[in-house]
């Protein structure tokens, strides 16, 4: 759970932050907290966001899976579709993330597909649809991200794992 794994970028997405000394699919994975859920990315372009989550480990006292959970998977999706819109000058922060949750799930994997609903200057929205391995709908989630300029600070937060 966690382990890093290869990542579908588009080569141009590739190619544009490797001019700036990162090495992009290094530094790429789900975060901390994703990780600790096992997420793992498939694909990841501006235009389409795919990413799985284990059920198992991420359930609520029931037994089904954790709405939180559902969340997490959304934000993560939603947000790297966002940074991948807003290029290597600018970061997406979240700023707010709509859940609605459909079904539950017991087991085996969920897959998400973040899509773009809004891309500006300043801010990116995302859909993202949450199915079960039957693909059958569990939550569908809506995530707004504002775009901010990049900063020294920002560029020295980077993990060594991305710096070329």
């Amino acid at each position: 759970m966690g382990e890093q794994q290869h990542v579908k970028f588009p080569q141009e997405v590739i190619d544009e932050y490797a001019a700036l000394g990162v090495d992009l699919p290094a530094l790429f994975s789900a975060g901390h907290l994703g990780n600790r859920m096992g997420v793992q990315i498939l694909e990841a372009s501006a235009e389409r966001v795919v990413g799985t989550m284990p059920v198992e480990g991420n359930t609520q006292p029931y037994g089904l899976l954790h709405g939180g959970a559902s969340a997490v998977l959304a934000e993560t999706l939603g947000s790297i579709g966002s940074m991948l819109h807003g290029g290597v000058s600018k970061i997406a922060v979240g700023v707010d993330l709509n859940c609605t949750h459909h079904r539950g799930a017991r087991s085996g994997l969920v897959t998400g597909v973040a899509t773009p609903v809004h891309r500006g200057r300043s801010t990116a929205t995302y859909e993202i649809v949450i199915t079960d391995e039957q693909d059958k709908r569990v939550c569908t989630a809506r995530l707004t991200c504002m775009l901010r300029e990049i900063t020294a600070k920002d560029a020295g937060d980077l993990p060594e794992a991305g710096r070329a």
